[in-house]
């Protein structure tokens, strides 16, 4: 027979392979629906969260955190590709953990209606973080975020998570303080769980320092005595999704470690390799700095105003959190000195 079965056998032969086949084919295919389904019925069983400001330095840990939780994260966001690289402070890119995009600006109001459609939770720290012609911090901190409180009120939401300002009682003199606070005021008087989170300050913030560092020089507003614990975006970012289930109505936070702000100082130029050189300013130049700076650039000044009173505090909150700020000095000037 020449190695060649004969037809009928052949032909038996065949079609049982080709019914195995199919019927494994069948069982992958069934699998395969059956899996989407279950995707889909998990997706749909998750509880949702709107992160606003998702693309700052807090936001990005935030949508992070959510998500590694099993929340499905709607981001809310004015510059959507920001999302997919790395923020200037180490923050991560995230475009990859979010389910939904929202594009919103909150000086817009009409871009911020039904972002909380279909959402369970709000978590917002949009605000405004530097100098923009034409914007207060009243405009966005206050009416940008009440804006999108009477969204998520529309929509029936959950819980209402606000990041606001440590020690806010001792600055109500300065704008930006004053507007977080004023949305603060409408979030605690509205028919919505809510929580305001007050750190003491981000490590971004600090970040700032290092620039000064390098270029082996270094101004500060008072003596640097005053102390501080700043906190990491991660480490602040767990406090802030723990408290979708706390009944706390504020969470005052701050870092592991407390620094005088010269030793912040003297860690950054560390970090970068130079011998401290600080040159301290007597606080009543700030504020005569301040006065001028208001009659010709007021949205400018209004961000310094913060600046000069925090540089006048001690801003110490209970510690939480594992990361240390000299560590994140270090791998920021790593990585700028890669990128040289």
């Amino acid at each position: 027979m020449n190695g060649v079965l004969p037809n009928a056998t052949g032909y038996m032969l065949c079609m049982f392979y080709i019914s195995i086949v199919e019927t494994e084919q069948l069982a992958c295919c069934c699998g395969s629906v059956k899996n989407r389904k279950n995707k889909q019925r998990t997706i749909m069983n998750k509880q949702k969260v709107l992160v606003a400001g998702a693309s700052g330095y807090l936001g990005r840990y935030v949508v992070k955190e959510f998500a590694e939780r099993g929340y499905a994260v709607r981001a809310l966001v004015r510059n959507p590709e920001k999302l997919a690289s790395e923020g200037p402070n180490l923050e991560p890119a995230v475009s990859s953990l979010i389910d939904e995009v929202v594009r919103g600006d909150a000086t817009e109001r009409e871009s911020l209606k039904d972002a909380c459609k279909g959402v369970d939770i709000v978590f917002s720290c949009m605000g405004l973080t530097k100098p923009q012609d034409g914007v207060t911090s009243e405009e966005i901190d206050h009416l940008g975020n009440r804006a999108l409180l009477e969204d998520a009120l529309s929509h029936g939401v959950k819980k209402f998570i606000y990041i606001s300002v440590f020690n806010a009682q001792k600055m109500m003199d300065v704008d930006v303080v004053k507007a977080h606070e004023h949305f603060v005021r409408d979030l605690q008087s509205a028919p919505i769980p809510g929580t305001v989170i007050r750190p003491t300050g981000f490590f971004s913030d600090m970040g700032m320092f290092l620039a000064s560092a390098r270029s082996g020089h270094m101004f500060m507003l008072g003596d640097g005595r005053n102390h501080v614990n700043p906190i990491h975006g991660a480490d602040l970012a767990k406090v802030c999704v723990d408290a979708v289930d706390s009944s706390e109505k504020e969470i005052s936070v701050g870092g592991p470690a407390t620094y005088s702000f010269n030793e912040t100082v003297d860690m950054a130029f560390e970090a970068v390799g130079k011998n401290p050189w600080i040159t301290h300013i007597p606080l009543w130049v700030g504020d005569a700095a301040l006065f001028v700076t208001g009659i010709v650039n007021k949205p400018l000044a209004g961000i310094l105003a913060f600046a000069v009173s925090v540089s006048g505090l001690d801003n110490v909150a209970p510690a939480t959190g594992t990361r240390h700020l000299e560590d994140f000095y270090r791998e920021l000037a790593a990585r700028e000195g890669a990128k040289a």
